[in-house]
Formats: structure tokens, C-alpha cells, sequence
């Protein structure tokens, strides 16, 4: 186990984090050197054009993939040492992730689905909890429908839920709006971001829209699998 984290300690540290894939044509570089460091709480926009190498980036810090180079540290882990079964444990415990495809369990209602990472923590009060964060989410009332019975914004909503049922100190969030029209966008990011300030959890978004990057205490600007730029927003 890790040595507990100080309050001041970073959530997220990267430092020279590399990534390469392999393709027909040969070797990739995704990601070229890079570092960060998100402190507990903070909002962090990620940024930047197709290919600029933003999801895989986070696809490291949620431990789904591996960095080819370089330290990677999340919630007082270092990922570079832990094998797939405890990494699987930490996403369990620590990080709540958020996708654009909503990934719901079609056969499972939306009780069932927020539910399910409580149960396979062995949460004896798996239904009660995910009923209260379904009310957090405003879905007290759609708990018992079926993905297919629900808006695109109410399946985002369902996966935000069930992504923060375990009450995760990190959250990273890849697109999340990116199925959806602008306006039930917003209301998805609005409430997002009002859930990770009143938990004092750390957000991560990725996302190409400059406006809802805005809207976070922090924007990362990437280009060719490096970080360019950063920049603090006014509203933080």
C-alpha cells in the first residue's frame, strides 16, 4: 500500500510520460514527455485537436493504459507498479470515470447501473446509496428505466452517477458531452462541476470545447502529444 497522502501532496504527478504505439506503418509516438501535476480539488480542462494525444493522456491517468516512459503517480500510486488486478482496485476505490459513449448496461436499469461498481466493491448498501446519488442527479423518478427509456442526457446523467456512486477523489471525464445537443450539454457540465466542487473532488475533463473548458479552474492546452499551454480561467 502506499504511504498515506499529505494534504498538499498532487493527486495526479507526471513527469516525462511517453507513449508509443505500434501500427502497420511502425512505431507511433502518442505522447512525447509529458508533465503534470493536478493538486486535490481542482477542475483541469485538457485540450487540443484530434490526434493531439488529450484522451490517451487520460487513459493513463485512469490506469487503462500503460506509459511506455516516464512516472506516472495518481492518488498516492505509482502506476508504473502496480499490476492490472491493483489497478483495477484503485479505479474501484479512487477514480470515477465518464465517457461519451455512455457504456450503460442495456439490460440493467438505472438504479441497477449505478449500483453495480458499489456491489462489486461488496457495499452491502449498494441500492440505498445509488439511490441517493440518482436523486443528486435529479433521476429519483426515471430510477427503474431502462437505458433505452431514457434522453441522451438522462443516460449521461445515470453514467455521472454511477461514476461518483463510490464517492471517487479523482474524476476524469473524456467528452462527456460530445453525444449530446448544446443545451443538455450544458446542463450535464453544470452538473458535473457542481458535483465535484460540493464532494471537494478533483475533475479532469477532456473535451474540444472551449467554452466548457472555461468553465474549469484550470485549461492544458496539447498539440502532437505534448502539453503547449496552460492558462488559469477567471471564473476559478
Amino acid at each position: 500500500m502506499p504511504a498515506p497522502q499529505t494534504a498538499d501532496a498532487p493527486i495526479i504527478a507526471l513527469e516525462g510520460v511517453s507513449l508509443t504505439l505500434s501500427s502497420r506503418a511502425g512505431p507511433v509516438e502518442i505522447l512525447r514527455g509529458v508533465g503534470l501535476t493536478v493538486r486535490p480539488g481542482q477542475s483541469v480542462a485538457i485540450v487540443g485537436p484530434s490526434g493531439s494525444g488529450k484522451t490517451s493522456l487520460m487513459m493513463i491517468v485512469a490506469g487503462l493504459e500503460r506509459a511506455t516512459s516516464g512516472r506516472v503517480e495518481v492518488a498516492g500510486h505509482d502506476f508504473t507498479r502496480q499490476s492490472e488486478d491493483d489497478l483495477a482496485l484503485i479505479r474501484g476505490r479512487s477514480i470515477g470515470i465518464v465517457f461519451q459513449s455512455f457504456h450503460l448496461v442495456p439490460t440493467m436499469t438505472a438504479l441497477e447501473n449505478v449500483a453495480l461498481p458499489l456491489e462489486l466493491a461488496g457495499r452491502a448498501d449498494a441500492f440505498a446509496a445509488a439511490r441517493e446519488v440518482l436523486a443528486e442527479v435529479g433521476l429519483e423518478k426515471r430510477a427503474q428505466h431502462f437505458p433505452a427509456q431514457l434522453s441522451g442526457g438522462e443516460q449521461q446523467r445515470v453514467a455521472i452517477a454511477r461514476a461518483l456512486a463510490p464517492r471517487p477523489a479523482l474524476i476524469l471525464a473524456d467528452e462527456p458531452t460530445g453525444n449530446l445537443d448544446g443545451k443538455t450539454g450544458q446542463q450535464v457540465i453544470d452538473l458535473l462541476l457542481g458535483l465535484q466542487r460540493r464532494r471537494q473532488a478533483t475533475l479532469v475533463l477532456v473535451t474540444h470545447d472551449m467554452a466548457l473548458a472555461g468553465l474549469c479552474e484550470r485549461v492544458v492546452q496539447m498539440a502532437d502529444g505534448h502539453i503547449v499551454g496552460e492558462r488559469a480561467e477567471a471564473a476559478a
